[in-house]
């Protein structure tokens, strides 16, 4: 860290990208539909820009962590990231659309900058000891991103068109390049010398994930919740239809969990250390699944008081994750680390969507009670996985602290 970058320029930046990003897919889907007039080929569009960053994170983590300079590689991937989703509009309509799906998917392999590429040079941006707050601030900038960017995709669309909220979702992507570009360097304590491929690179992170206990148990709990979530995604237009009264007051609900989870992250903020991330990981499913529960009363005062527990439940998880894979991912690995843990929960998100999306059409209640259950499966999943002795994992802290920069 140096004294000419603060947090502060660091969560402006984060809000800029994280909001054009939330934005994009709403954006991207709206463009669709009014260019190419088809809500297949809206949907196509969304999809080819979530699926590949499967593939991306890993890869574009194991490339930060190799970077003298991770916020140069992080700047240039939110150039690209921005110039793609301008290609794809710029085609809708004009080249064949099998290619603009294409470059859609080519664009979403940058996806996970925007996310885990992003959280992972935290650590650059603030002192050791203000790591904890930082981290719930940051989660903050997810919640913030995820109430503006829809709203303002379909509110620029409305008022200007939706090629228009495409335009303003890559403007707000480029306003973070230069929070990206001024990230300090890694020290030459820090730098990591490499002298293996990026394939057995890939291999060290995924080891890491999969036998660290601590960071296996985050990420598969994060995961299933995220699945989650995504068939509640699926469930909100039938729910604004059947309970609210109109299929667009969905979006609404979506609003109020974002309200809450940014509430309860403000809250967490004030107080960092009250509770041990590990411990507010699994509680977090189960407060999920709880509002997840009440949402399938089909009630709207329920309803609406059940999405607000829901936020309440995705605010401190993402915090309390975000703790974990600070503490437990190897300085030299932690690029990967998090941009894969983005991908694979961007990959759960949407595979539960797809799993419920169906089944809502048969039964409401019952896509709402399945989304329940995978919740109460993400908080014992946390503890199916044996938990490292206590001495082990202290070690694993201190190791961590000495590489932090």
């Amino acid at each position: 860290m140096t004294s000419r970058y603060s947090l502060r320029f660091y969560l402006v930046g984060a809000v800029a990208a994280r909001a054009g990003d939330e934005m994009s897919g709403p954006a991207l889907m709206l463009a669709g539909f009014a260019l190419a007039g088809s809500a297949t080929d809206a949907s196509a569009l969304l999809a080819g820009i979530t699926v590949s960053s499967a593939v991306g994170g890993p890869v574009l983590g194991v490339l930060l962590d190799r970077a003298r300079r991770p916020g140069r590689l992080l700047a240039v991937s939110l150039v690209l990231y921005a110039a793609g989703l301008g290609t794809v509009l710029a085609g809708l309509g004009r080249l064949p659309f099998t290619l603009t799906v294409l470059i859609a998917v080519l664009t979403g392999l940058l996806g996970p900058a925007l996310s885990g590429g992003w959280t992972a040079q935290l650590p650059r941006a603030v002192a050791a000891d203000q790591l904890p707050r930082a981290n719930a601030l940051d989660a903050m900038t997810f919640s913030l991103a995820g109430l503006a960017g829809p709203a303002l995709a379909g509110g620029t669309a409305e008022a200007l068109g939706a090629p228009a909220a495409v335009g303003v979702s890559v403007a707000l992507i480029a306003a973070a390049l230069p929070s990206a570009w001024l990230l300090p360097a890694r020290s030459d304590r820090t730098r990591n010398a490499r002298t293996t491929s990026v394939i057995d690179d890939l291999a060290a992170g995924l080891r890491v994930i999969v036998t660290g206990p601590p960071l296996a148990r985050a990420t598969l709990t994060s995961v299933l919740s995220c699945a989650a979530q995504g068939m509640l995604t699926a469930c909100i237009a039938l729910l604004g239809e059947r309970v609210l009264g109109g299929a667009g007051r969905g979006a609404v609900l979506l609003s109020c969990a974002a309200v809450s989870a940014l509430v309860a992250n403000a809250l967490l903020a004030r107080f960092p250390r009250s509770v041990a991330p590990d411990t507010v990981i699994w509680a977090s499913a189960l407060v999920q699944a709880a509002a997840l529960a009440l949402a399938a009363t089909g009630q709207p005062a329920v309803l609406i008081a059940a999405v607000l527990i829901m936020g309440i439940g995705e605010g401190p998880q993402l915090t309390a994750l975000f703790a974990v894979r600070h503490r437990e991912a190897p300085q030299r690995l932690r690029g990967q680390i998090f941009t894969t843990g983005a991908s694979l929960k961007i990959t759960g998100f949407a595979l539960g969507a797809a799993v419920a999306g169906p089944l809502a059409a048969w039964s409401l209640p019952g896509a709402l009670m399945l989304a329940a259950s995978v919740a109460v499966l993400a908080a014992a999943a946390f503890f199916a996985i044996p938990s490292a002795a206590v001495d082990e994992t202290e070690d694993r802290a201190c190791r961590v602290d000495q590489d932090r920069p």
